[in-house]
């Protein structure tokens, strides 16, 4: 907490009622199944490994040293699954640890090089003593099973929050995979436009993990309204996605239309904002907040002004505010993600353009 800042009691009922609402949403009980059962569940198809989730896969020296450890004794963390509505079990983490272990106990594993347990490199589980092979087949891990009433953004946000792999899905990817639809794929094609991509540039790592796709998903779901929005994006953006592929669905001309709103927001920025979503006019980063203003704000003055499209940059001159303090605190990463903050830096930029 920053110092002078002053909490009252609507602060803390307001907390207190975030609290609530959030735990209702996790409603949970415990199982224990050997290593044998958890195998032949999923060489059976009874675990379910959701689609964000398949291209994450260990290399193997991960996967030999999981068994390593399993053999070892060593405690394995919990598998947490979702019941789908069919009975069967979606994992929402630990889906390299089953798939490791379905391979392994089916005899398509070969261990490679081993920390502790050296003399079983280029291993399979059938080259084991059958005693031994035994004990690790009776061997007992621990689940949490979030039930049916869980949902889908609770248990992606769970995955978000718990993964243990190596890889790790981040919320545009887990988008792409969880909730793939007509307006999904649009999102994608756009978030590789080129004048897109020179106004907000960013690092490799970045684009690898699918932060353009983020930038247009946002672009489009504050740009259509805050109403409902909670302080937790991802919530809000989760819904938003769900809705827009099924309004796209049932109205395919749609896609043209917010095409369209896109590219003539990139093609106002362009002309108006002289290094786009960027601080400076080499700049390499793109600050979320300030593409969410830039952009969203942008959007917001066209549609209230629609001639601001056709007035000169000079007329609109956006240096005098551009570089300022103001628009800097207000762009700043304390609070972000606040409803308060959010609308107000997008008003910022709007009103400055309006008046224009």
């Amino acid at each position: 907490m920053s110092q002078g800042m002053i909490l009252g009691v609507e602060d803390e009922e307001a907390a207190e009622a975030q609290i609530v609402e959030q735990a209702k949403r996790i409603d949970f009980y415990i199982t224990e199944y050997s290593v044998e059962i958890l195998a032949n569940k999923m060489r059976t198809g009874e675990y379910v490994v959701p689609a964000y989730q398949r291209e994450f896969t260990w290399e193997p020296e991960r996967k030999s040293k999981f068994i390593e450890s399993l053999i070892m004794g060593l405690p394995i963390p919990f598998i947490f699954f979702w019941e789908m509505p069919d009975g069967k079990l979606e994992i929402v983490d630990g889906s390299q640890r089953l798939r490791t272990l379905e391979e392994f106990i089916f005899g398509e594993l070969q261990l490679g090089e081993l920390d502790q347990l050296t003399r079983l490199a280029g291993f399979y589980f059938t080259d084991l003593p059958e005693s031994r092979q035994r004990k690790i087949k009776n061997r007992s891990i621990r689940g949490i099973v979030l039930n049916e009433h869980a949902d889908e953004a609770a248990r992606l946000d769970m995955f978000e929050r718990i993964n243990t792999g190596s890889k790790h899905a981040n919320n545009a990817e887990i988008r792409r995979g969880a909730l793939a639809g007509p307006f999904i794929s649009m999102v994608i094609d756009l978030a590789k436009d080129p004048t897109f991509a020179k106004l907000a540039p960013m690092s490799n790592k970045r684009e690898k993990e699918r932060g353009p796709e983020e930038l247009v998903t946002r672009f489009f779901a504050y740009g259509d309204g805050l109403e409902g929005y909670r302080d937790r994006p991802s919530d809000f953006i989760f819904d938003y996605v769900k809705k827009m592929n099924e309004e796209f669905t049932n109205n395919p001309r749609l896609a043209t239309f917010y095409r369209k709103r896109f590219s003539d927001t990139m093609a106002f920025v362009k002309r108006v904002f002289p290094h786009g979503f960027t601080k400076t006019r080499n700049g390499r980063a793109t600050p979320r907040a300030r593409f969410e203003s830039i952009a969203i704000g942008a959007f917001w003055a066209l549609s209230d002004r629609p001639e601001l499209e056709s007035l000169s940059p000079e007329l609109i001159d956006v240096s005098g505010w551009i570089h300022g303090q103001e628009f800097s605190d207000i762009t700043g990463s304390d609070g972000a993600n606040a409803k308060a903050r959010l609308k107000g830096r997008i008003d910022f930029v709007r009103s400055r353009l309006v008046e224009s």
